[in-house]
């Protein structure tokens, strides 16, 4: 859903919710690569599809994260817009799906391709913070005229 100029910006989200998933997502795509286990990848595609399409309640990740680890940790320094790690969720669920039809059509290693730059993609994110689909996101977004903070003060 675009946002014009005059939308407010949706609630600002705990950054770690994002790099948690990715944290999970580049591990076990990562295993499942390792062990040759291919069915992972639809598995992963889905439960990324069900945080972008339903929220964080519905990715089952972001939920746990929520539910279990958040509540243990001190509240978070900055806070960020949830749109471009939606964003950035929503090109890797299309990467995923691709692997996935690669690897329907007996491509294995076009399904590996895809699946592992993801994986690169998302340990990056969860290791260093520098989200490409986040930064995308937010280089359309500018050249559209929309405003997109980086950072907000935490709660």
């Amino acid at each position: 859903m675009a946002s014009s100029p005059r939308t407010a910006p949706p609630k600002a989200i705990d950054p770690r919710g994002p790099r948690f998933n990715q944290a999970v997502l580049a591990t076990v795509l990562l295993v499942a690569f390792v062990a040759n286990r291919p069915w992972a990848v639809p598995v992963l595609a889905g439960c990324l599809l069900a945080g972008v399409v339903g929220g964080p309640r519905f990715g089952p990740f972001l939920a746990f994260y929520a539910a279990v680890i958040k509540p243990r940790l001190a509240p978070p320094g900055e806070l960020e817009d949830p749109r471009p790690p939606r964003f950035a969720a929503t090109v890797g669920t299309v990467v995923l799906a691709a692997s996935t039809v690669a690897f329907v059509a007996g491509n294995v290693d076009v399904g590996w391709a895809l699946a592992l730059i993801v994986a690169v993609l998302a340990g990056l994110a969860a290791t260093s913070g520098m989200c490409v689909g986040c930064e995308i996101y937010l280089l359309v977004a500018r050249r559209r005229g929309i405003s997109v903070p980086r950072h907000t003060a935490g709660p």
